[in-house]
């Protein structure tokens, strides 16, 4: 076996094997300790569990690249609860009022450049001042929180429009909206990572820098793409979720980012940078979701939930980190 293929095959296979494991489990458990009398691999249940995917989901593709690249964003929570506000308040505006159901592209388009502004904004100060991302992040996810609460004080922005709700909620093969719109974003990110040179490029940034900037890698504006990458997707994140919703609060995506982090991590993407899957991640979001209702569908409540994540989240650093060992002793025999 070659060096770093044992790890490898574990880093990608396993969350999928890890998947199986879950529907088997939980299907078995839910014949005993289940209250309700759907199977829990019922089709309707499935395809549920897809479109509750797509919101976390989304977000996860772009925190992939980001930390392949060797940074993170803690800001996309905030992110996506900025676009919200901007998607559902800029409808209600006096001068798009004569609009009719145009405004709602209008809408889609104004909340999408939110995030492409606040991501651009991440990236430059990361760029320009070579502070840690995760220091950046941190100040700005604060800081992004503080222009919900100042857009509309504490109170939830709201405006249903039905013709965006029919969209959102329409089916199409038997998938939701929320679903296609995950399935096209993994594609084309997968496509992004793998099949063109700023893909190539992230993952050579990520596994070493100095190197990077030798090859000739514009290190700096690379970066800052990526984090306009992840700020479109935070907000079309949103735009998926409260076209059909319709109201947002001011605290909502609060801990998205932990979420998204650990949907990452579990689908084996290293934390330093250099090495992920996009599809690994896809796993990650699923195996997340199936745990949240897994347990739900047995009777746990939220707090057992979040421990039993919790707990998986560390042993996965913890192998991931065996792993790293192991291959680093394979290439020094």
């Amino acid at each position: 076996m070659e060096p770093g293929t044992l790890s490898t095959f574990l880093k990608r296979g396993a969350i999928w094997g890890f998947i199986v494991v879950e529907l088997i489990f939980f299907t078995v458990a839910g014949e005993f300790l289940s209250l309700s009398d759907k199977a829990f691999m019922d089709l309707d249940n499935m395809l549920l569990l897809f479109k509750q995917s797509a919101p976390i989901g989304i977000i996860a593709l772009g925190m992939t690249i980001v930390m392949i690249n060797g940074n993170i964003d803690l800001s996309v929570g905030a992110t996506f609860a900025l676009s919200a506000v901007i998607l559902l308040d800029c409808m209600t505006w006096p001068f798009f009022a004569g609009l009719g159901d145009w405004v709602i592209p209008v809408a889609w388009g104004l909340a999408l450049l939110t995030g492409i502004a606040l991501g651009a904004i991440n990236g430059l100060i990361v760029w320009k001042t070579g502070v840690d991302a995760f220091i950046v992040t941190l100040g700005s996810m604060l800081g992004y929180r503080g222009l919900v609460f100042m857009y509309n004080g504490e109170q939830p922005t709201s405006h249903l429009n039905w013709t965006l709700v029919d969209f959102a909620e329409a089916q199409w093969l038997g998938l939701h909206t929320a679903t296609w719109f995950l399935i096209v974003m993994t594609a084309a990110i997968w496509f992004l990572m793998n099949r063109t040179v700023h893909g190539r490029n992230a993952y050579a940034v990520g596994d070493n820098r100095d190197a990077a900037v030798n090859a000739g890698i514009r290190v700096g504006p690379h970066i800052m793409i990526n984090f306009m990458i992840i700020g479109f997707l935070a907000s079309l994140s949103a735009v998926v979720f409260y076209s059909e919703s319709g109201s947002v609060n001011p605290n909502d995506g609060e801990l998205y980012e932990l979420w998204v982090i650990t949907a990452v991590v579990l689908g084996g993407t290293k934390l330093t940078g250099g090495a992920g899957s996009i599809l690994s991640t896809l796993g990650g979001v699923l195996a997340i979701q199936l745990l949240r209702k897994g347990l739900g569908h047995i009777g746990a409540d939220t707090e057992t939930v979040n421990l039993v994540i919790g707990c998986i989240l560390i042993a996965v650093l913890f192998l991931d980190r065996q792993l790293n060992l192991k291959g680093k002793e394979e290439l020094r025999v």
